[in-house]
């Protein structure tokens, strides 16, 4: 069976990369020696026709590897723009504002916090970015754990903004919805934190 993709990162010293399977799912990696010899060097944004196989480590990898018509591979441009948004992904942040705005206004609030939510949504968005930077020229990525620590400390307003904007990690089933879970977590957290300290000042 084949399968459809774009070359999304690659490493000419070392002649490896990755494609992103159109229809989503893990990144599959792909080495120089899957391509048809004689065609040349492989270049980031290609159209690919694959099929697949399990290497000796249990990982899947991309094998007969073909090039698609010029037209697919124009195609796969889109995948440098943002990514579509969802209901979930387009309210997160506004509702979360709402939520924030009530605690400032009506319980006991600690400045403090909004910082902390600006810093580490700054620094969890500069972490996607070089994430997707490594995946590109084929670098060491930043750990999924990593990514989803920052956005339970109080950044996943910044990592939410990098996934639509860089549209990066928003194809993967798992991470997606372990992200979602960090953001539950911490505004559950922030709610009780807050609705604790509101309770405690009460006469």
């Amino acid at each position: 069976m084949r399968f459809d993709g774009t070359l999304k990162s690659w490493n000419d010293d070392r002649g490896f990369g990755f494609i992103e399977p159109r229809h989503g799912g893990q990144d599959i990696f792909v080495h120089i020696k899957a391509f048809p010899a004689g065609t040349g060097r492989p270049a980031v944004g290609l159209w690919l026709s694959f099929e697949l196989e399990t290497a000796p480590d249990g990982k899947k990898r991309a094998k007969a590897v073909q090039f698609a018509p010029q037209s697919k591979s124009r195609k796969s441009h889109r995948v440098d723009s943002p990514a579509p948004w969802t209901v979930p992904r387009l309210m997160a942040i506004p509702a979360f504002g709402a939520l924030y705005g009530y605690a400032a206004m009506h319980w006991a609030f600690k400045p403090a916090v909004g910082l902390a939510y600006l810093l580490v949504s700054a620094l969890a968005f500069l972490a996607y970015a070089m994430d997707k930077s490594a995946a590109i020229q084929g670098r060491r990525r930043t750990p999924e754990a990593t990514l989803h620590m920052l956005g339970l400390a109080c950044g996943w307003p910044g990592a939410l903004l990098a996934q639509q904007l860089l549209r990066h990690k928003t194809a993967k089933r798992s991470f997606v919805a372990a992200f979602w879970l960090t953001v539950m977590v911490n505004v559950g957290a922030f709610y009780a934190v807050h609705s604790h300290w509101a309770a405690g000042l009460r006469p």
